[in-house]
């Protein structure tokens, strides 16, 4: 029978004070899991954490910090999911190189920095534990096809594909139990998506930001947007030994937006 339960595992969620990072940590926690939030504010209530604690994930030596306090406070870590990311909606023609870099440093630079700083923690824990250490990278339906004035956010999120799967092949050709898997969203009803609405109307693209938000979920073959909640049920089968034989995979959780 497949497990689907996650307790005495030990689990990390980055930008765990958004919308998908909190419902993250909130179903690991119901699925049996210890989960250490962090995001970049000094203090945060997030529903479900054991813990919280600041990071900049773009910080090479954060990340060995926080490395070394999981190991002395839990001994172990058995889940970590690179959540923290930005959007840039912008047209080609007006982003800057600063505003790019941001955006690659934060969406695909952390995921470097956080699986190289975790990855001795993961292996050691994944020895003991069905299926492995899980890695759960988030990239978007943008990570698997271009979008006007989402260029910059598209490279970052194809990158964070390959990344995933590089790594994947990686540990498994070591024989490293750690896998690696990343999930793809569609339209979901976050604080991100709106901020994208108000700058497609900036732009001139929709008229309004309710027309934007109509087409938007249009565009979805079951005519609505998504629910952080929905994505973070995804994240945690990919963390139980119930998906222990996928590794390198694109879960793509988006309403049949790119089934058509």
């Amino acid at each position: 029978m497949s497990d689907f339960g996650l307790k005495g595992t030990v689990a990390l969620v980055t930008g765990a004070n958004g919308g998908i990072g909190s419902a993250t940590v909130k179903a690991l926690a119901e699925a049996g899991s210890t989960v250490i939030a962090t995001d970049l504010p000094d203090h945060a209530s997030i529903d479900g954490a054991a813990a919280y604690r600041s990071l900049d994930v773009t910080s090479e030596h954060a990340w060995s910090a926080l490395a070394a306090e999981i190991r002395n406070t839990h001994g172990r870590l058995d889940i970590l999911v690179n959540n923290a990311g930005i959007s840039v909606t912008n047209s080609i023609a007006e982003t800057s190189l600063a505003e790019f870099r941001k955006c690659m440093s934060i969406n695909v630079e952390s995921i470097f920095l956080g699986t190289q700083a975790m990855q001795n923690l993961l292996a050691e824990s994944g020895k003991d534990r069905a299926g492995g250490s899980s890695i759960v990278n988030l990239s978007s339906v943008g990570g698997l096809r271009g979008a006007a004035y989402m260029a910059t956010y598209c490279t970052s999120k194809g990158a964070v594909k390959l990344f995933t799967k590089s790594a994947a092949m990686e540990y498994a050709a070591l024989k490293m139990p750690i896998r690696v898997n990343s999930v793809h969203p569609g339209g979901i009803d976050t604080n991100m998506m709106d901020t994208i609405y108000a700058r497609y109307v900036e732009a001139g693209l929709f008229p309004d930001e309710e027309t934007a938000r109509k087409t938007v979920s249009a565009g979805h073959a079951m005519g609505r947007m998504g629910t952080p909640d929905e994505i973070a049920g995804g994240i945690v089968y990919l963390c139980t030994p119930a998906a222990s034989f996928m590794t390198g995979a694109e879960l793509v959780i988006d309403g049949g937006m790119t089934a058509h």
